[in-house]
């Protein structure tokens, strides 16, 4: 018993997300045969269109699960620490110090280097 209806959760699940596909690919189709129509309105119809193929995947088991995945994370980033204004932009002055000195190393090492292979190389 639980084998069948798993199964038909399954085709219908399959089901939902040809129609979603379906409906993608009619709007795409649909807006370049109207192009001549007015943009916003084709603008409109596409979005609805999407909007209509993000229910009917939301209904399926995958997208039940990535819609319970997105409220779970928003509630993990709300317990995130931001920092302040000044920490940011501590951070990022520690960051590009520490780059341009590592490029000035890189740079002296690449002429030290340099006049060596020349020196041997004889150019």
């Amino acid at each position: 018993m639980t084998t069948n209806t798993e199964n038909q959760t399954n085709s219908l699940d399959i089901v939902k997300w040809g129609l979603a596909i379906l409906l993608l690919a009619a709007a795409v189709i649909g807006n370049q045969m109207y192009s001549e129509a007015s943009a916003v309105i084709r603008a409109l119809a596409v979005i609805v269109a999407f909007a209509i193929a993000g229910f009917i995947v939301l209904q399926t088991e995958k997208g039940k699960k990535a819609l319970a995945f997105a409220r779970e994370s928003q509630i993990e980033v709300r317990k995130v620490v931001w920092p302040t204004r000044q920490e940011a932009l501590n951070t990022t002055f520690i960051v590009l110090a520490a780059t341009g000195i590592l490029a000035l190393i890189l740079w002296g090492m690449d002429a030290v280097l340099m006049r060596i292979v020349n020196f041997i190389t004889g150019v």
